[in-house]
């Protein structure tokens, strides 16, 4: 099984790519969200160190992002928390895709949590700085400062496209990104 590995900033279209390679897709944002809504032992967790933040459950997204702003290393907690449930669903996802030839991993912490493994191929996708903004800004919940607060756990941009075998530059058309995916399915297979 080929695990091709999705990098790149926030909001830098990074799902949108990953869905159009047409394998199955482990999209850790999407866990994420499933966890805070439906996983109790999470809000458990979560709620003991951080009672003063989150104290309900199914776990609202404005109560982590209250937590995570009014502290540095309440980000941490949740992260070390919520990490390895995710490590343990992206097993599960690999397990039950195991005679796939070709999984996607979208998980916006794959180098920093070193969850790739040497082998992987990593794909960075590039898009403007302009064009990031102008999305991020669509998003109902968007928020500049937890925006650079998540942008600070991350390694630098450059490092992440230095490690990458192919570079997607993502300028939110099917076009170029197919045009782009097709190129890189070619060269791996």
């Amino acid at each position: 099984m080929i695990k091709i590995g999705i990098l790149g900033s926030i909001g830098s279209g990074k799902s949108y790519v990953a869905k159009n390679f047409g394998y199955p897709v482990f999209n850790a944002d999407l866990e994420v969200s499933k966890l805070y809504k439906k996983d109790k032992k999470i809000y458990i967790k979560l709620n003991k160190i951080l009672s003063k933040y989150i104290y309900s459950f199914p776990i609202k997204k404005n109560e982590i992002s209250k937590a995570i702003l009014a502290n540095k290393s309440n980000l941490n907690k949740i992260v070390k928390i919520v990490h390895l449930e995710i490590r343990k669903k992206m097993n599960i996802f690999l397990k039950k895709n195991k005679d796939k030839k070709i999984v996607i991993l979208d998980i916006p912490l794959l180098l920093e949590n070193k969850i790739n493994n040497k082998k992987d191929i990593l794909v960075f996708v590039e898009s403007e700085k302009k064009d990031i903004l102008k999305r991020l800004k669509k998003r109902t919940n968007f928020n500049k400062l937890l925006f650079n607060k998540f942008k600070n756990i991350q390694l630098p941009l450059s490092y992440k496209k230095k490690k990458s075998k192919f570079v997607i530059k993502n300028d939110f058309t099917k076009k170029t990104v197919k045009k782009a995916i097709k190129y890189i399915l070619k060269e791996i297979k």
